[in-house]
């Protein structure tokens, strides 16, 4: 069976990026792999054809242990308070920490440059909190009651570099 118009938007997206992606059998689903600058993702978007919307969902790894659990849901959750598009999740059966935005579409043909800005989107805010996450990590536990989360969201000197583009790249 052949994808949808919209599967195939997605499709041709990914192809124009040079984004490498693969159909999911049976299901109107690709997936993806990006490397970032402090993580590795794996990233899959759905198409929901009834509704014309597309979800695009990031995972990374990420092992906590007990003590660490309850701080790192708290940066997660202060983060979305930040976000205005999408939002932070953690999956405690699989260990990941996931980022999920969706867009609903007004044709059955994706525009392109809002599928690509939801893909980097992804990406940029999973690359964003995997550094954050890893202090929380090597904080020492006799140190731990003293981490502030609030702080530790406002660190830049953590935040992926921003790429420099020229003024011909940007027209």
């Amino acid at each position: 069976m052949p994808p949808s118009r919209q599967l195939q938007s997605v499709i041709d997206t990914f192809g124009n990026q040079g984004w490498h992606c693969e159909t999911v059998e049976g299901r109107e689903v690709v997936t993806a792999a990006f490397e970032a600058h402090h993580t590795h993702l794996h990233l899959h978007a759905q198409t929901f054809t009834n509704l014309n919307a597309l979800a695009v969902v990031g995972e990374t790894p990420l092992t906590l242990d007990e003590e660490r659990t309850p701080l790192a849901l708290e940066l997660l959750m202060r983060a979305n308070k930040q976000v205005t598009l999408g939002n932070f999740e953690y999956d405690m059966d699989r260990s990941l920490v996931v980022f999920r935005i969706t867009n609903v579409f007004e044709k059955e043909v994706y525009d392109p440059d809002i599928i690509s800005s939801m893909v980097h989107c992804t990406i940029a805010e999973i690359d964003r909190i995997t550094p954050l996450l890893g202090v929380i990590n090597r904080t020492a536990d006799d140190l731990l009651d003293d981490l502030s989360i609030p702080l530790l969201l406002e660190r830049e000197d953590l935040l992926p570099p921003v790429p420099e583009y020229s003024e011909e790249e940007e027209l």
